[in-house]
C-alpha cells in the first residue's frame, strides 16, 4: 500500500470549526493518507489537538472518538435558547433566523458597547474547561509521536504572529490562538520566544493558519488546507451584520492568501529556473472547503454552537472530504489540485 504523507492546515473560524471536524473523521477512513504536521488556528487549533491526542492514545478510533468528545463538549454549551422549531429549516434558513433572534442581537450590541473586561470577577473564558481536559501530555509529545502540531496566535503588542509548536502547547497557548478580542479577555502567558509576559489574541488576524512552519525538509510537500472562511461571496453585503460579517471573513483569510501568494510566486521561480527544488521546496496546494454552504451562513452560527449547527456541519464537511478523496486521492504526493496562478489572476 502507497501511503501518501500530508500536512494539514486547518482555519479558525468558531462553530463552523466543526466542519473541519467532518473533514478530519472522513480522513481518518483513509488508511494510506498519513497526517504528519498540523498547523491550526482558533478551532483549527482545538481540532488539532484532539486529533494528535486521540492519534496517539488510541489510532484512527482514538483521533476519531477524540474529536467526536470535543464538538460535544462545545455544543454543550447553552446555546441562547434558541427555540427547537429552528431546526427542521434548512442550516442556511437557521442561519438566517439565529441572526436576527433577540438573544444573539442583544448579545452583539452588549459586545459593541462594553468589553470583555466590564465583567471584572465574573468573567471566565468558557472555552477554558474544554481545552483544559485535552490530554496535554499527548498533545505536546515530539520525535514522532503523532503529528507535529503548530498553533497559531497574534501578540497583541506588536500584532506579530506566535506559532506554539508541540512541547510549548498548553491550555492557555489554545486559549489564546482561539481569543476574539471583543468576547475575550487577552490570554497572559509566559512567552519562551521574547523572556516575557505576552497578551495575545486570535490567531486568524496574522495566520489563519500560518503556513511557513509546514516547510520542512522533514515534512512532505502536500499542504491540505480545511478553508472554512469563504474567499468569494458573490452578493455585496447591505445588511449591518452581512457587512460586518464579510469584513470579519476578509480579515481572517488575508494572512492565507498572503502566504498563497509566496507559494505561487516560488513555483513561478521554479517553473523559470530562477531557483532549484534545492533552494526550496515544490509546495503542493490542495483545499477543501464548501463556499456555496458558508455563503449561507453568518457570524451568528460561528458563535453560537447549538448541536443542530455543529451535526450539519459535520455532516458538509465529510461529504466535502468525500469528493475530494474520490476526485483528488491520487493527486496527492504528484501534483497541487488548486490552481494557484488563476486564483490569483
Amino acid at each position: 500500500m502507497t501511503v501518501r504523507r500530508i500536512n494539514l492546515a486547518l482555519q479558525g473560524g468558531g462553530a463552523h470549526g466543526a466542519f473541519t471536524w467532518g473533514v478530519l473523521d472522513r480522513l481518518l477512513s483513509e488508511e494510506d493518507i498519513h497526517v504528519s504536521a498540523i498547523s491550526g488556528t482558533s478551532a483549527g487549533a482545538l481540532n488539532g489537538a484532539a486529533f494528535k491526542a486521540g492519534m496517539i492514545e488510541g489510532g484512527r478510533e482514538g483521533a476519531r472518538a477524540r474529536l467526536d468528545w470535543l464538538w460535544q463538549e462545545v455544543g454543550a454549551r447553552p446555546d441562547l435558547h434558541i427555540p427547537q422549531w429552528m431546526t427542521p429549516f434548512s442550516l442556511g434558513d437557521f442561519s438566517t433566523a439565529l441572526e436576527y433572534s433577540w438573544p444573539v442581537m442583544a448579545s452583539e450590541a452588549w459586545s459593541r458597547m462594553f468589553s470583555p473586561y466590564s465583567y471584572g470577577p465574573f468573567y471566565r473564558n468558557p472555552l477554558e474547561p474544554i481545552v483544559s481536559q485535552l490530554n496535554f501530555d499527548l498533545v505536546c509529545q515530539e520525535n514522532g509521536h503523532g503529528p507535529c502540531l503548530f498553533v497559531c496566535a497574534t501578540r497583541v503588542r506588536n500584532g506579530k504572529v506566535r506559532v506554539f509548536k508541540d512541547s510549548e502547547i498548553s491550555t492557555e497557548a489554545i486559549l489564546a490562538s482561539a481569543c476574539l478580542p471583543t468576547v475575550f479577555q487577552a490570554v497572559e502567558l509566559e512567552d519562551a520566544e521574547t523572556g516575557t509576559t505576552e497578551a495575545f489574541w486570535d490567531g486568524g488576524y496574522t495566520g489563519n493558519p500560518a503556513l511557513f512552519p509546514l516547510f520542512n525538509k522533514n515534512l512532505p510537500d502536500d499542504i491540505l488546507v480545511v478553508n472554512i472562511n469563504p474567499l468569494e461571496r458573490t452578493e455585496i453585503p447591505r445588511t449591518a451584520q452581512a457587512i460586518q460579517n464579510r469584513i470579519n471573513e476578509i480579515s481572517f483569510n488575508s494572512s492565507l492568501l498572503r502566504e498563497l501568494r509566496a507559494i505561487e510566486f516560488v513555483q513561478r521561480l521554479l517553473d523559470q529556473g530562477t531557483l532549484s527544488t534545492e533552494q526550496k521546496n515544490r509546495v503542493l496546494v490542495h483545499m477543501i472547503a464548501d463556499d456555496a454552504l458558508m455563503n449561507e451562513l453568518s457570524v451568528a452560527t460561528k458563535l453560537v454552537p447549538t448541536p443542530y449547527t455543529l451535526a450539519r456541519l459535520k455532516e458538509a464537511g465529510q461529504r466535502a472530504a468525500d469528493a475530494f478523496i474520490e476526485h483528488h486521492k491520487d493527486d496527492l504526493n504528484k501534483r497541487s489540485t488548486i490552481d494557484l496562478p488563476a486564483m490569483f489572476s
